[in-house]
């Protein structure tokens, strides 16, 4: 699969140091080695960073209790900075999604401070977005992504693009299969539709709160880690039968991965039969490969903007420049 930013690399690290807050707002950080080497590399890059006074803390799985956690997102939100930046995911967002001070985020965000985060973040971006209206960016985690030991160079190169203003799209190479959901005329195209999305899980445990946007002919996107495929259709069922995905004018399938098959159980139930499964019950274009996910290579994607996305052949574009 192949996978790309439609931005020159050339614009890459030619701008002045960048200002990033880095708090944890949903599970404790267990790999400090990671933390660690994720703030050296964005201080590398020459950003000075910023790191929230509770990022660190443990209270059972979480980092920090609930009024913990809380803060921390509030003194993201008034800390200025140009990016405010998730440690990382793990369950922690969707117990305190009704307390999350949305309208302070929203003024931040006005005031130019772009909130990046990925997975569990996904409750605090579809709150922000249903309460306000305002745009976040799905993207990569301190952790996980900067403090890999080799950080992905598109990744990195998508985050730079943020940044410096110039981010203006993301493309991807379809996967071969994805030509049924081309017409005749082997291109398909959507002009203004709202991106929205993230993990699938998360969005699944919002539908019939108020937190969920009721979003209609938007592009919605998803992604999940550690869950079987029987348990992505299951969850995908819900969005079908909750009629949010007929009410898309398409659907991107960025990464699944990290589980195991049962060997002799399974018996050809996979994630392909999946996507196919669920092509066969919508009149929705399902379209996959997106890279984003729990993956290095991920690019970044403004959730709550107007996008126009484009499909030729099997060549994508999402593109909101």
């Amino acid at each position: 699969m192949s996978q790309g930013h439609t931005s020159s690399p050339s614009c890459s690290h030619s701008h002045g140091p960048r200002h990033i807050y880095i708090y944890s707002p949903s599970s404790a950080v267990r790999d400090k080695a990671a933390f660690r080497r994720g703030v050296a590399r964005l201080k590398a890059l020459g950003h000075e960073v910023e790191i929230d006074e509770a990022a660190l803390f443990s209270h059972m799985r979480f980092a920090g209790d609930d009024a913990t956690r809380l803060a921390a997102i509030g003194r993201a939100a008034d800390s200025g900075a140009d990016v405010a930046l998730i440690s990382r995911g793990g369950y922690g967002l969707t117990r305190i999604v009704g307390e999350l001070p949305v309208k302070k985020i929203a003024k931040a965000i006005e005031r130019g401070t772009q909130f990046v985060g990925l997975s569990d973040f996904t409750a605090l971006q579809m709150a922000v977005l249903a309460k306000t209206g305002a745009t976040t960016w799905a993207g990569p985690a301190l952790g996980e992504d900067f403090g890999a030991e080799t950080p992905d160079d598109i990744m990195e190169a998508c985050f730079d693009d943020l940044l410096v203003g110039h981010g203006e799209g993301a493309g991807w190479r379809l996967p071969v299969g994805d030509a049924s959901e081309l017409s005749a005329s082997g291109a398909f195209k959507v002009k203004g539709g709202t991106l929205w999305g993230g993990n699938l899980n998360v969005i699944c445990a919002l539908v019939g709160t108020p937190f969920l946007p009721a979003i209609k002919g938007g592009i919605l996107f998803l992604e999940d880690a550690n869950e079987h495929p029987y348990r992505i259709e299951r969850q995908l069922t819900q969005l079908l039968n909750a009629g949010i995905i007929g009410q898309q004018k398409a659907v991107l399938l960025g990464s699944f991965n990290r589980f195991k098959l049962v060997p002799g159980y399974d018996r050809g139930f996979n994630l392909k039969t999946v996507v196919e499964w669920m092509r066969s019950k919508t009149r929705t274009p399902v379209f996959t490969g997106l890279p984003f996910g729990h993956v290095p290579t991920k690019v970044l994607l403004p959730v709550g903007q107007k996008v126009e996305l484009m499909v030729e052949g099997r060549d994508a574009l999402i593109y909101w420049g």
